[in-house]
C-alpha cells in the first residue's frame, strides 16, 4: 500500500470523573491522534505518551516534533507490503517506541480495512470477545473505594484493580477484599515503592490479591526480582517492559511471574505479539493495559487481546465509565464482564469527525514528499 498523506492531531478529551494515580490526578485525558490514507481508505491509531514524562520518558512534543519532521515525511509515498516491511525500515530509530508505534498501528488498521477484515484477524486472535477488569483510581475514601468496586463487581467487571501510593494501600486494600471476597482483587503502584516499602508490600502479601502491578521503579528488574523471590503474590510488570527481550529477561529472571501489554508502549501490534509469544514460552499469562484511550486506542487494544495467551482480564472497560461522548461513532460497552470485539474491517470503528473537531487542539497534515521514483524500499 503507498502511504499519500497523512494527519495529526492533538486532542483534550474531558473526562467524565478526574482519574487519580500515584503520578498525579487526570481530568482531561491530551493524546495524539495520526491518521494514514491511502487509495480512499484511512487508518487510525492514538498515542499513549503524556505532556510530561512521568509513565515513561516520551511526550506529547517530542512525539509530535519526531513525527512531522522525520519519520512521517520518510515513509509517505511509499509502497509498503505489510506492516513488517515499513518496521524494518525504522529499525535503526533507537527507543521513542510510542512514537513509532502510532505509524505501525495505523498501518495495521488500515492495512486490515484495505483487506476487508477485522484487525484481530490479521494479527492472528482467536476470539470474538474478550473478558475486561475495571481500574479504580484513588477515591475521596475508604469508604467511597469499597462502594466504588462493590458497584462495578455488581456490573460483572471479571476483576477489580484499585490504585494505591504509600500511605494509600493496605488499609483500602483490606476494605475491598472483605467487601468482595470471591472477586479478583490487584493493585497497581506504578512505580510508586522502593524496597525500604518492604513491609507494607508484605502486608500486601496476605490480602489474598491476583498481582500487584509495577511495584517498584520503572526501570528496575533487579530490584523487582528480589522482591518476587519474597513474595507469594505474583508481581505483574507494565512499565519495565518495552521489548519482548524486556520481556524475557524480566520472566528468566524471575522479576515478574506474568506481564502487562500495553501495545503503545512497546511500540505496536508486533512488537506486542512477539511480547505475547515469549510470555507464553514461559506459561506466563498476559493481560492488555490501558492508558484511559478514546475509542480508537481502545478498539485496538480489544483486537490485540484476541490472541491466545490474554488470560487475565483486561482494562478495556465500557467507554462510557470515561467519556460524555467519545471520538468514534461506534458505542464500546461492556456486558457482563465481556467486551465483544468491533465488528468490520480494521479496528471497526469509525471518527466522528465533527466532534473530533471540536476537541482538537492542534492539527497538521503532512504530504508525501516528491519522489524520483516510488518503490517498496
Amino acid at each position: 500500500m503507498r502511504l499519500e498523506r497523512a494527519e495529526l492531531r492533538v486532542v483534550s478529551l474531558p473526562l467524565l470523573k478526574p482519574f487519580r494515580t500515584s503520578f498525579g490526578v487526570v481530568a482531561d485525558k491530551t493524546f495524539v491522534l495520526l491518521r494514514v490514507f491511502s487509495e480512499g481508505l484511512e487508518g487510525v491509531a492514538e498515542g499513549v505518551m503524556d505532556a510530561r514524562p512521568q509513565y515513561r520518558e516520551e511526550t506529547i512534543a517530542g512525539a509530535l516534533a519526531l513525527l512531522q519532521d522525520a519519520v512521517l515525511p520518510e515513509v509517505l509515498g511509499l509502497e509498503w507490503a505489510n506492516a513488517e516491511s515499513l518496521m524494518r525500515h525504522l529499525a535503526g530509530l533507537r527507543g521513542n517506541r510510542m512514537a513509532l508505534g502510532l505509524i505501525e498501528m495505523a498501518f495495521w488498521d488500515l492495512h486490515a480495512r484495505s483487506l476487508g477484515v477485522p484487525l484481530s484477524t490479521l494479527l492472528g486472535g482467536v476470539r470474538n470477545a474478550v473478558e475486561v477488569g475495571v481500574s479504580l483510581g484513588i477515591q475521596a475514601s475508604v469508604e467511597a473505594t469499597v462502594d466504588t468496586a462493590v458497584r462495578h463487581a455488581e456490573q460483572g467487571y471479571r476483576r477489580i484493580k484499585l490504585k494505591i501510593e504509600p500511605g494509600w494501600d493496605v488499609k483500602v486494600v483490606r476494605a475491598v477484599r472483605a467487601a468482595l471476597p470471591e472477586t479478583p482483587v490487584t493493585v497497581d503502584a506504578n512505580a510508586a515503592y522502593t524496597l525500604a516499602h518492604l513491609n507494607v508490600l508484605r502486608e500486601l502479601d496476605t490480602l489474598g490479591l491476583d498481582y500487584i502491578e509495577q511495584p517498584l521503579a520503572w526501570n528496575d528488574l533487579r530490584d523487582h526480582a528480589k522482591l518476587q523471590a519474597l513474595m507469594h503474590t505474583p508481581l505483574c510488570l507494565d512499565e519495565c517492559i518495552t521489548t519482548a527481550q524486556d520481556a524475557r529477561t524480566a520472566l528468566e529472571t524471575a522479576a515478574c511471574r506474568l506481564v502487562n501489554i500495553k501495545v503503545g508502549r512497546v511500540g505496536g501490534h508486533l512488537e506486542a505479539r512477539r511480547v505475547h509469544d515469549v510470555a507464553a514460552s514461559f506459561n506466563a499469562p498476559v493481560w492488555c493495559g490501558g492508558m484511559l484511550e478514546s475509542g480508537v486506542g481502545r478498539a485496538h487494544n480489544i483486537h490485540l487481546a484476541t490472541l491466545e495467551n490474554f488470560t487475565k482480564p483486561g482494562d478495556t472497560s465500557s467507554s462510557s465509565r470515561y467519556w460524555a461522548r467519545d471520538i468514534v461513532h461506534e458505542p464500546l460497552e461492556t456486558v457482563n464482564g465481556v467486551m465483544p470485539v468491533p465488528p468490520g474491517p480494521g479496528t471497526g470503528v469509525t471518527l466522528d469527525l465533527p466532534f473530533l473537531d471540536s476537541v482538537t487542539r492542534w492539527r497538521t497534515e503532512i504530504a508525501a514528499p516528491a519522489r524520483s521514483a516510488v518503490s517498496s524500499p
